[in-house]
């Protein structure tokens, strides 16, 4: 099929960056400090038939995940908020605690990405990713840190959003057999049209020298997920060479130029250059510390048709995303479109280096101006 048009690129790439509009996003959900290292997102956003809007993710605070628990708690609450507003206020109405996590004498260490879901039934999925107390595999134990374990991705259900029980907590998604993708974490779930479910996850090798994406199905009607690709796409060549988490999957809105189109989606991904902080450069380009280890965005544009080996990087030689704050992290884009137009939520680093979620909407108006070149 052929690719994107200069023109369709050009407005495409507009509507991106005004939707993670970093300028205009306003704070819907603060951490717990307004201090470096404390941070709340890495969820998701759905609405209900009702129009209520549900949010999840979890609070973190200081901390190294690289060095376990010695230097601070890091992911320590996986919450659910709601809004019967449109969006614009968010109440807690659920929490849970790494010991609440706990299960089958696994101990969370910490916790990170989540993912909220709705099933056809009606009833409600929750996947959560977290840090167990788990040993690396023969021959790489040297290579594990004390106090640090295996990530894996564990999934609640309940009725209702409100009624999610974490006494439904059964493993999903953990990593046994290959080394090189050894921790599997942050959940990005969206429906096929026969009715099956696609979790593109994240997964970092046991040397913490990279991540990546790869994706489990679901059947239609069955409960449990297999891998059907490690690596979805190569990471970057530029800014993004170590790390290529999608965080999201977008439906480009058929107006404007994309309005005969066939069907087609924006993968929003967070990159960086490195796993660990890079130090600035005293005659080079200055750059912030999210392109080395706190990520920053860009993204993938596809076909639906298309396998994800198609996909069209956006993004080839600088981020699309970067917070003009802190050390430029924005990060964990999700977006919810409704009948009035898109809504997006991201991380995004302030003056003070925290991370809050922030939030954007761009009304259809909007949308259909910036696709048509108005």
């Amino acid at each position: 099929m052929d690719k994107l048009t200069t023109q369709q690129k050009e407005r495409l790439c507009h509507l991106l960056k005004r939707l993670i509009d970093q300028d205009e996003a306003r704070i819907i959900v603060r951490p717990n400090r307004d201090a470096f290292g404390y941070w709340f997102g890495g969820g998701s956003i759905v609405q209900d038939p009702s129009g209520t809007i549900w949010l999840s993710g979890r609070y973190r605070d200081y901390g190294d995940s690289r060095t376990g628990l010695d230097e601070g708690p890091r992911g320590l609450e996986c919450a659910i908020l709601r809004s019967d507003d449109g969006g614009n206020r968010f109440q807690k109405v659920s929490s849970w605690s790494k010991a609440d996590l706990s299960r089958y004498s696994e101990t969370v260490l910490s916790i990170e990405g989540t993912a909220l879901h709705r099933l056809p039934d009606g009833s409600w999925e929750l996947f959560i990713s977290s840090e167990k107390e788990r040993c690396y595999p023969e021959p790489f134990h040297d290579f594990q840190k004390p106090g640090t374990g295996v990530w894996s991705i564990d999934r609640m259900t309940g009725p209702t959003v409100e009624d999610l029980d974490p006494a439904t907590l059964k493993p999903c998604l953990r990593n046994d057999e290959f080394p090189e993708y050894l921790h599997v974490k942050d959940p990005t779930i969206y429906d096929e049209p026969d009715g099956g479910t696609t979790m593109i996850f994240c997964s970092h090798p046991f040397s913490w020298a990279s991540s990546n994406s790869g994706a489990a199905t679901r059947p239609p009607g069955e409960e449990h997920f297999q891998v059907r690709e490690w690596q979805l796409v190569p990471r970057g060549p530029c800014w993004d060479v170590a790390i290529t988490r999608i965080t999201c999957r977008l439906s480009v809105p058929r107006l404007g130029c994309f309005e005969d189109a066939p069907h087609a989606s924006v993968y929003f991904y967070d990159g960086g250059e490195c796993m660990r902080s890079h130090e600035q450069s005293s005659t080079g380009e200055t750059r912030p510390r999210g392109y080395s280890c706190e990520e920053i965005g860009g993204a993938f544009f596809g076909y639906d048709d298309e396998p994800f080996s198609q996909l069209h990087r956006l993004s080839r030689t600088q981020p699309l995303f970067t917070s003009p704050w802190g050390t430029g992290a924005s990060r964990y884009v999700d977006t919810l479109t409704t009948r009035e137009g898109i809504l997006a939520i991201w991380e995004q680093s302030q003056e003070d280096r925290s991370q809050p979620l922030v939030a954007h909407f761009l009304s259809l108006d909007e949308i259909a101006g910036i696709l048509s070149g108005v």
